[in-house]
């Protein structure tokens, strides 16, 4: 389940192609809600109901990136404000959790966008240079997608409209 962010290709797209895996098997620049997520062979009309019902609840939100973000052999950018982010995941982790982020890897789970991924410091240090001058980069994150694996690519498979109101 991701956060697509289309406003940040012009910027990272053209590192993730290079760097980052996932931008070949068809996943755009985002922010993951939850992966992984249930298997898709368990995706029935009950779980997109209660999907539609627990990612519907919350409002669209603007985000920004005005920074870039490590973690270890990763450069991504910084969402701000997070905390929206992190209460889309929140909601879906506590209806399903069995499905916790990154399969419980990590005790505090960060949003961020991936950008590349290179065990070379200076490659991660020379596209933040290259990034910089293009940030900041805004939006409106307005739904969640579904996006499910076929064994080579990734696919949308449902999007879920955020329609809470803000107070």
């Amino acid at each position: 389940m991701v956060v697509k962010v289309p406003e940040a290709e012009p910027l990272v797209g053209q590192w993730r192609r290079r760097f980052d895996p996932a931008a070949a098997t068809g996943v755009p620049a985002h922010v993951s809600v939850l992966y992984p997520f249930l298997d898709h062979a368990r995706i029935d009309d009950t779980v997109v109901a209660a999907l539609d019902a627990t990612l519907g609840a919350h409002a669209p939100f603007e985000i920004a990136f005005h920074r870039c973000g490590r973690f270890p052999e990763m450069l991504h950018l910084v969402p701000e404000p997070d905390g929206p982010l992190r209460a889309l995941t929140a909601g879906v982790v506590e209806r399903w959790p069995e499905a916790p982020p990154y399969g419980g890897r990590y005790p505090d789970v960060v949003p961020h966008l991936t950008v590349a991924y290179s065990p070379d410091p200076s490659v991660l240090d020379t596209i933040e240079a290259g990034l910089t001058g293009g940030l900041p980069c805004t939006g409106r994150v307005t739904a969640v997608q579904l996006v499910v694996w076929d064994g080579a690519q990734w696919h949308d498979a449902r999007t879920f409209p955020l329609r809470g109101r803000t107070s």
